[in-house]
């Protein structure tokens, strides 16, 4: 870890000198922005509006925007004139009891290493503040902005968490809040049930970010070359509860069968499964229907489901290849065949390429259409009068 600050921490007339550290680190996947097309890296330059000309970084200043659109241009000398006293002091101002703290003021956490000739007084006020069960109350300025800090313990290390001002936080403004809601005694025992029987120690390490995890895992796929298994949502029940109470009771005797209160363990797609792959679309068809009038000439109309036909010409009768595309049907014509085989020739095609498409499942139905058809644009004997 590289420090990022440098000062003292000061209470009373100690004077400890420490670094400081980012505690934390946000764990996520970076991305870059770049054109579709060719995978080149968006950038962004600094473009003056009025001028229309590129900016360098050394020529950019701080605006303050008024109401009316005018801009007040604050230069690096007005800042440095600003006074800003604990820029490099950590200045306790009080100790309080930890309790008192709301979290929803924390900011950011830092670790504060102390600098070889300050070792002894730092071991003195973590071995105090640890004892006492306090957390000292500290202002601190980092980056050029003063904050509100505090001391604490955390594994025989002091931790600085920076917080928020009190104006900083929102008041939660609901309308809610003004409604007389009525909360039975009974659904209240429930939900206190269910609370006792949920109550574990909280283990942070029994966590972890299934999402990243997943993105991980599809960009070292797409790196790879692979396929990416997509598994399967859980479906989720679909009955509802009548009532608060219900829905209780169900939770706490869920929890005490224990199917509530447990950390499922999360899984990552395994992206070396195999998965079956379907039928190419454009071989698969719906059926064929043929239409013949005796003596006259024979038309065949083949209705496939993902296939368009086209023209090729097989010899008298015009057969289409198949064309992978939007569900059109198209429409096969058998020309001027005045005993109607050509059309019959058509029709045993179709159905030869449906069943070869559809599997077993579909040939049976197909045979028997080809059969039906070749009956029907046979030519057909004159009965002999009698």
């Amino acid at each position: 870890m590289h420090s990022m600050w440098k000062g003292a921490v000061s209470f009373g007339l100690v004077m400890i000198p420490v670094k400081l550290y980012a505690a934390t680190e946000q764990k996520d996947i970076a991305f870059r922005q770049v054109h579709r097309e060719d995978g080149g890296r968006i950038r962004f330059r600094r473009f003056c509006s009025i001028e229309e000309v590129e900016v360098a970084y050394e020529d950019v200043a701080k605006g303050y925007e008024l109401p009316g659109g005018e801009i007040v241009i604050l230069t690096e000398e007005d800042m440095a004139e600003l006074p800003l006293p604990t820029t490099k002091s950590i200045e306790v101002v009080q100790f309080t009891p930890a309790e008192q703290l709301d979290p929803i003021l924390f900011n950011r956490s830092y670790y504060v290493e102390p600098e070889p000739a300050g070792v002894r007084a730092y071991c003195l006020l973590r071995d105090a503040l640890e004892d006492s069960g306090k957390i000292a109350i500290a202002q601190v300025a980092l980056r050029q902005r003063e904050s509100l800090a505090i001391l604490r313990v955390r594994d025989d290390v002091l931790v600085l968490e920076t917080l928020l001002w009190p104006d900083e936080v929102r008041v939660p403004g609901f309308a809610f809040l003004d409604d007389d809601v009525e909360v039975r005694p009974q659904e209240l025992r429930m939900a206190s049930s269910l609370i006792e029987s949920m109550t574990v120690d909280f283990d942070p390490d029994e966590y972890h970010d299934s999402y990243r995890e997943a993105l991980q895992e599809l960009v070292n796929a797409k790196v790879e070359g692979r396929e990416v298994v997509q598994p399967e949502e859980e479906a989720e029940p679909s009955g509802e509860t009548s009532s608060l109470a219900d829905a209780l009771r169900a939770s706490l005797a869920a929890a005490r069968g224990g199917r509530l209160g447990t950390v499922p363990a999360g899984s990552a797609a395994d992206g070396d499964e195999d998965e079956e792959e379907p039928a190419p679309a454009k071989a698969r068809s719906s059926g064929a229907r043929t239409r013949s009038a005796a003596g006259g000439s024979g038309k065949t109309a083949a209705k496939v489901g993902t296939a368009k036909s086209g023209t090729a010409k097989p010899g008298p009768a015009k057969t289409g290849t198949a064309k992978a595309g939007t569900a059109k049907s198209g429409t096969a014509k058998s020309g001027t065949a005045k005993s109607g085989t050509a059309g019959t020739g058509t029709a045993k095609a179709a159905a030869a390429k449906t069943a070869a498409a559809d599997g077993p499942a579909k040939a049976t139905r197909a045979k028997r259409a080809a059969a039906s058809e070749e009956s029907d644009a046979a030519p057909r004997r004159p009965r002999r009068a009698s």
